[in-house]
C-alpha cells in the first residue's frame, strides 16, 4: 500500500485517495497532526474503528493516567450510541438513570461529555475519535478539527460555537 502521502510529516493532511479509501493506521496516526489542531494536539486521543476496536491510542508523556480511558469512553460511547458525546450529554442530561444504565451496559466505557466524535466517510460511520485533557468543548474542537483535516466528515459537523471560552 503506498503511504507517502499518509506518513506523519510528509504532507500537512492525509488527503490522498489511499488515506480516504482505506482509512489505514498510518492515516489515522496523522489525523491529529499538530499543525491542524494546535495547541490541543498533545491530548490523549484514541481512534476506534466502526466495531469499537481501538486501532490507535496516542498520549503525551506526563498525561494523567485516566486521560486515555476517558478519551476511549467518549469515543466508545459516541460509537455505541451512533451520535457524538456532546449530543449524548444534551439528550440525556435529565436522564441520569439511563446514563447509568448505558455506563453499566458498556462496562464503564461511556463518558457523556463533549470530546467523542464520530468519523464518517460518504455519510457512513467508519469509526470514532475521543479526546481528553482540556475542557470538554476544547477536546471536541480538537477531535472535529483532526477528522476534517483527514478529509473526512464528523458528527458533530462542527464544534460548539463557544469552544474557545470553555474552561476546566
Amino acid at each position: 500500500m503506498p503511504t507517502t502521502s499518509c506518513v506523519r510529516g510528509s504532507t500537512p493532511a492525509p488527503t490522498s485517495a489511499t488515506c480516504q479509501s482505506l482509512w489505514s493506521g498510518l492515516c489515522r496516526a496523522t489525523i491529529h497532526y499538530p499543525n491542524h489542531i494546535h495547541p490541543l494536539w498533545s491530548l490523549p486521543r484514541p481512534v476506534l474503528d466502526a466495531g469499537g476496536t481501538i486501532v490507535l491510542l496516542k498520549r503525551q508523556d506526563g498525561s494523567g493516567v485516566l486521560r486515555g480511558d476517558i478519551a476511549i469512553g467518549k469515543a466508545w460511547g459516541a460509537l455505541g450510541m451512533g451520535i457524538s458525546s456532546r449530543t449524548i450529554r444534551d439528550r440525556l442530561k435529565d436522564r441520569p438513570a439511563f446514563q447509568g444504565a448505558i455506563a453499566a451496559a458498556s462496562d464503564g466505557r461511556f463518558i457523556p461529555v463533549p470530546g467523542g466524535v464520530l468519523v464518517l466517510k460518504n455519510g457512513e460511520v467508519i469509526g470514532a475519535v475521543g479526546i481528553s485533557g482540556d475542557a470538554s468543548d476544547k477536546d471536541e474542537y480538537a477531535a472535529v478539527s483532526g477528522v476534517h483535516a483527514a478529509g473526512l466528515q464528523s458528527h458533530p459537523e462542527k464544534p460548539a460555537d463557544n469552544w474557545r471560552d470553555a474552561g476546566l
